[in-house]
């Protein structure tokens, strides 16, 4: 009988060879399938670098306003740690008895790499006076921005990439003490760790350790899910050994220190010890002192169990025990670790100091870099995002915001946390924005009301009525115009008979009168003289969305846009009648610090400033004498502001958009239902707006009066001359060829009238 014969008889008598044969086959194959999915995605994703976004730089110079007490919260926002001795070390500072000493961080900006260095800020008041390193004078200091967040490619995940040298040793000894003490002798798998890891929890009653290693911990993050099956058990253990053959220990402790889930913010998960840092201490990782790393390390086992905020004592004692085994291991000091376990927690108060996360900021810039960006390269180049953000008037905005909300629930009476709202905050200026809330938990990343809820915004749409009335040439802010029932002839046979807010008419008024107590007749009928078409022409022009439908409804705000589209309208205004594009980014470096591009300030002209100048005394007259009044109290009393309330019909939306000289904001409340909210802009917004104006010590609006106009004194109610002893005036800037009769008994005076009597003749000789 041949051999193979043989062979194929007892391969018949024994049916567990080809069994076996087949098995081994499979689990090649298996174990194939698996080297090439780790290793494609394990090569694919540890060196993504996602784009980092900053805020604006805090610039000090002499002459700055810029109290003491607000550039200690300036410096605490950014994590600077106070001491009482001269700071040594980056991101500290004291309070001396002539202002503030620190030690700046080492930084690389747009346009250069700056070491960490000593600075001492001295103060003459409220103002900064001088900026001096030693002998050394400074005209400009630039300290650190804040780092806004990240935009990384998975949904719901952010982190912030640690290189191997940012990392402190003492994180990689608590690490491998804590976690995985043999992790620089074993292949993936330890099988003498889950042994001990029985007999330990056996012993103390309680799950104190477990026995997976490191790197099966990095491959259950990496590519498994939570499930407690034999099966993902098994996959974890094949995928850990498939990557310690592929990889060496640094490069696995590296992604593990980048990838480690660290706990949950709203819908954001925070992975990673570099992020784990900023969001729990507000500082870099390598800022952090021994108790702070023990308790990030303590975090690893549990972070919900083991939060910080929520289960301060079993988190304390976790932490103790890292330092006991830190101290056992010869990693630090018994007494290094009995000090650091005398220390509080010490996490970062984010109800004091605000978010450390701004979503609806972050959603505006990526829209923006979508422009000229891709996609992949926002994720994944380690580009650095410089925007203007600015962190104080972000967390006053976030904090009013969610307490003027939940002040009107209660005054409502309705279920809690029903009633949504937005703010949106811009440079007079420049038109950057600085600030932008989009839901009263600002650091939830949900709907954005700041950037996509389009409503309608009621008499925020007046002033463009106005400006279209003012520009024409016709009419001045002392005109007449009668505020009497109108009837206005539909274009499909229908007819429509506005009414005004309090169903009373005035009679014949003045335009500033019209404009600052927001009469809806005398603006419909200042609107049908000037045509909806050239309202929606110069609304669009403004800032306003392009496809705005010229009906006569438009007239009174049956227009829908967003907060941020109102921001670029009312910053329009505030620019004197120059439209600057709303931007949030500033510059974009690549990972080397290389300037990709910047975006410069744009300035159009879109309508004549005279005329705007004109507008916006009135608009300044809104909040002393008009609909918006109420908020004088709740501001500064020496701050000059202009704006403008607005409702919806049936009260479903509540608006306020007004600007100092400083700052454009603009605040929107409502339902998501689109149910009446019972709030006009002036019970709503308005007190929002007035109570996080009140905070950002904004300087006022005070513009140059252009040279075609003349001061007068005007008296309110008829929009005649008069003396301000006799009536009540108001000094109103208007056209050099106005003609205005005198108030009965409250004549301007001689003098005025000869110099208003010479410049109508030296106009008529001419």
């Amino acid at each position: 009988m041949s051999r193979s014969r043989k062979r194929r008889r007892t391969v018949r008598r024994r049916p567990w060879l080809r069994l076996s044969a087949l098995l081994l086959l499979v689990i090649a194959g298996w174990l194939l399938y698996l080297d090439i999915t780790v290793t494609h995605k394990f090569d694919g994703r540890r060196w993504d670098l996602p784009a980092q976004v900053y805020s604006r730089p805090l610039e000090l110079y002499a002459g700055l306003q810029m109290p003491p007490a607000r550039l200690e919260r300036e410096l605490l926002r950014l994590g600077y740690r106070p001491v009482r001795q001269a700071p040594r070390q980056p991101g500290s500072f004291r309070r001396t008895r002539r202002g503030i000493e620190l030690m700046s961080r080492e930084f690389r900006f747009w346009d250069e790499l700056r070491p960490p260095s000593p600075l001492a800020i001295e103060f003459a008041g409220a103002k900064i006076s001088r900026l001096a390193s030693g002998s050394t004078q400074f005209a400009v200091a630039r300290l650190d921005p804040l780092l806004v967040g990240s935009i990384f490619p998975t949904h719901g995940e952010d982190r912030l990439i640690i290189a191997p040298d940012q990392t402190p040793d003492v994180l990689v000894a608590a690490l491998k003490a804590v976690e995985d003490r043999r992790f620089d002798e074993h292949h993936g798998v330890d099988p003498r760790a889950l042994l001990r890891a029985v007999i330990v929890n056996l012993r103390s009653g309680e799950l104190q350790q477990g026995g997976s290693t490191l790197t099966q911990q990095l491959v259950k993050n990496y590519f498994l899910d939570n499930r407690r099956t034999l099966w993902r058990k098994l996959r974890e253990a094949a995928m850990a050994i498939i990557l310690e053959w592929h990889y060496d220990k640094s490069d696995l402790l590296n992604a593990y220190i980048n990838e480690i889930y660290m706990g949950q913010d709203g819908d954001r998960a925070i992975h990673g010890f570099g992020l784990a840092s900023q969001f729990y201490f507000s500082r870099p990782l390598n800022e952090l002192e021994l108790h702070q790393l023990a308790l990030l390390v303590a975090m690893v086992k549990g972070p919900a169990y083991y939060n910080p905020d929520r289960h301060p004592q079993r988190t304390l004692e976790r932490r103790n025990l890292v330092l006991r085994v830190l101290a056992d291991n010869d990693a630090v000091t018994p007494a290094e670790a009995a000090a650091a376990q005398a220390r509080e927690l010490d996490t970062w108060d984010r109800q004091q100091g605000g978010a450390t996360y701004y979503p609806a900021f972050l959603q505006l810039v990526r829209a923006q870099l979508a422009e000229q960006y891709r996609d992949e390269d926002l994720t994944s180049q380690g580009l650095r995002v410089f925007t203007g953000l600015d962190p104080l008037v972000q967390v006053t905005a976030e904090a009013r915001l969610s307490a003027g909300l939940a002040n009107l629930d209660r005054q409502d009476g309705e279920a809690a946390d029903q009633l949504a709202g937005a703010v949106v905050i811009t440079s007079a200026q420049s038109g950057e924005v600085i600030a932008v809330v989009g839901d009263r938990q600002a650091d939830f990343a949900g709907f954005n009301r700041a950037l996509d809820a389009r409503r309608p915004i009621g008499s925020l749409v007046k002033p463009a009525v106005y400006l279209d009335a003012l520009q024409s040439g016709h009419y001045h802010l002392a005109s007449p115009v009668d505020d009497e029932p109108i009837t206005v002839a539909l274009d499909n046979g229908d007819t429509w008979s506005p009414q005004n807010y309090s169903g009373e008419t005035h009679g014949t008024v003045t335009l500033l009168r019209a404009l600052a107590e927001s009469f809806n007749l005398a603006t419909v009928r200042l609107g049908m003289a000037v045509g909806p078409v050239q309202v929606a022409d110069t609304l669009t022009a403004m800032g306003g969305p392009a496809d705005i439908r010229p009906y006569p409804s438009l007239l009174l705000g049956a227009v829908e846009m967003t907060p941020l589209e109102v921001a670029q309208v009312y910053g329009t205004l505030a620019n004197g009648g120059f439209r600057t594009p709303l931007r949030a980014v500033r510059s974009v470096v690549n990972a080397d610090g290389e300037p990709l591009q910047r975006f410069p300030i744009a300035i159009e002209q879109i309508a004549d400033p005279d005329a705007v100048y004109q507008l916006n005394q009135a608009l300044v007259q809104v909040l002393r004498r008009g609909t918006g009044r109420s908020a004088r109290g709740k501001m500064p009393a020496d701050l000059v502001a202009a704006g403008k309330t607005g409702t919806s019909d049936e009260y479903r939306d509540s608006w306020f958009a007004g600007f100092t000289g400083e700052h454009v904001m603009v605040v929107w409340l409502g339902y998501d239902d689109n149910r009446p909210t019972g709030l006009t802009g002036a019970t709503g917004a308005l007190q929002i707006w007035a109570a996080i104006m009140n905070e950002l010590d904004s300087a006022s609006y005070s513009p140059l009066p252009p040279a075609g106009l003349e001061n007068l004194w005007v008296d309110y109610e008829t929009g005649l001359m008069a003396r301000p002893a006799c009536a009540d005036v108001v000094e109103l800037a208007l056209p050099a060829d106005a003609r205005l009769g005198s108030k009965p008994g409250c004549g301007p005076g001689l003098r005025m009238l000869g110099r208003r009597a010479r410049d109508w003749l030296d106009e008529a000789l001419n």
